[in-house]
């Protein structure tokens, strides 16, 4: 195989001597790993290699964008001709093109986003990691006698892109992770709970013993769960369940939904929208971050935005077609064809979540989230919850099959209380927070 950026520049160069106005040429090597055991047994055992080339092209105003995986001369000749050719039938744009400003002295090493140990660790200690997860998830509570799987993953890419306007950065990033999914016995009920930890490096894990005793230790807390009243009442979100209503925020600070009126913070910038403690940042250079990359997937360079500081909209998120058409500038979240997240995160508070348990003298905690109901236009919430029923600033007893209820603006709004449980690893992560007072809707 060739270097990957020097095939990249070759396509470029082929892709304009084809009748390309402007060309960008993304090319990435994905090395995958992941087993699955259940019981004692390994269940599933996979390992991959994918080596993808994608050309995006443009020519007399439009856009084209094709991939392949045929690296033979014939096999790029042919991405060329049928990706500009493709370009004839697209309409007009003059928001698209390259992006007129790039990454500058790329040097991912200092992100730490690649890690030795994810390819030198071997495959047999992976898989025993995997049976040990099981195996001491169901030591735990003689309750726990199945499971969906524990299950050990990885991955490692190298990405190298090339545009016609003369930019050209590579790196490489590498990502584990390790995780347990298993179920306790309740009466005629079965209780499911998950836990898992993921990070750059198997060094920066959660060791395995710890993660197995979390994981067995949702599933069993949950015997016994019953309908809480209906209520209005102070509602905490654990963690995990914090980063779910982040990314649905996410949704809303989105360019690409903005400019379509798809969002409940259009044409709020400068607004107060959330409360003194709704300070959300996306951090594309975090060391060590699961989002972390020295430049998007335009070749834009990456960077720290504050989207929202102590409860007024900043700013959105922007690749660079979205921030023309907005006018704005992108601030580097360009991703696979659209916008995402670098490391988008609420800046935690001082609290532990038992303190903030015991500051809660009746109320919700919600350790788990089912089912999707979010309308992006007018910011309506709803989801089926697991969790905790809260009584006397301690958790009285475990709850199941009811609905939390709300709108996200009055949501942010109403966050009085932020923990200090702050983990990045996932590319949206939140710590623990309260909302003042949402709707409970149970017996």
């Amino acid at each position: 195989m060739p270097d990957g950026l020097e095939l990249a520049g070759h396509v470029v160069r082929l892709a304009t001597a084809g009748g390309a106005d402007a060309a960008e040429v993304t090319y990435t090597e994905a090395d995958r790993f992941s087993t699955e055991a259940r019981d004692r047994e390994i269940a599933k055992l996979e390992r991959s290699t994918a080596r993808t080339l994608t050309l995006r092209a443009f020519a007399r105003g439009a856009k084209a964008t094709l991939a392949t995986s045929d690296f033979s001369p014939g096999g790029l000749a042919a991405l060329v001709a049928e990706t500009v050719d493709a370009a004839r039938f697209v309409g007009d744009d003059p928001h698209g093109g390259l992006p007129d400003a790039f990454a500058a002295g790329v040097d991912a090493a200092a992100l730490r986003i690649f890690a030795d140990d994810v390819r030198a660790r071997a495959d047999e200690a992976k898989i025993e990691d995997a049976l040990a997860l099981e195996r001491l998830a169901r030591e735990c509570d003689p309750r726990i006698v199945n499971s969906g799987g524990s299950r050990v993953a990885d991955t490692t890419v190298s990405l190298a892109l090339a545009n016609s306007r003369g930019f050209a950065g590579e790196y490489r990033q590498s990502q584990a992770s390790l995780g347990s999914n298993p179920i306790a016995h309740d009466g005629a009920k079965l209780r499911t709970a998950s836990y898992g930890t993921a990070a750059r490096a198997y060094a920066s894990l959660e060791p395995v013993p710890s993660v197995a005793a979390v994981a067995a230790r949702r599933a069993v807390e949950m015997i016994g769960a019953r309908k809480p009243a209906t209520a209005r009442c102070p509602v905490i979100f654990e963690r995990d369940v914090a980063a779910q209503v982040l990314g649905d925020i996410f949704a809303a600070i989105n360019a690409a939904n903005v400019a379509v009126g798809n969002s409940f913070l259009a044409e709020r910038i400068g607004a107060r929208v959330g409360s003194d403690l709704a300070t959300i940042v996306d951090d594309g250079r975090l060391p060590g971050g699961l989002g972390t990359s020295p430049f998007d997937a335009e070749g834009v360079a990456t960077q720290r935005t504050v989207v929202m500081e102590r409860g007024t909209l900043r700013t959105f998120l922007y690749d660079t077609y979205y921030a023309r058409r907005l006018g704005a500038r992108s601030t580097g979240n360009a991703s696979g064809g659209g916008i995402g997240p670098s490391n988008l995160y609420l800046s935690a508070g001082t609290r532990t979540l038992e303190e903030m348990v015991a500051a809660t003298p009746r109320g919700v905690l919600v350790l788990e989230t089912i089912g999707f109901s979010t309308e992006s236009v007018t910011g309506t919430y709803s989801r089926g919850a697991r969790g905790f029923a809260i009584e006397g600033g301690a958790l009285a007893y475990p709850i199941d099959e009811f609905t939390i209820a709300g709108n996200l603006a009055e949501m942010l709004a109403a966050i009085d209380l932020v923990g200090s449980d702050l983990v990045f690893d996932q590319p949206i992560v939140a710590p623990s927070f309260r909302v003042a007072e949402m709707t409970v809707s149970g017996t």
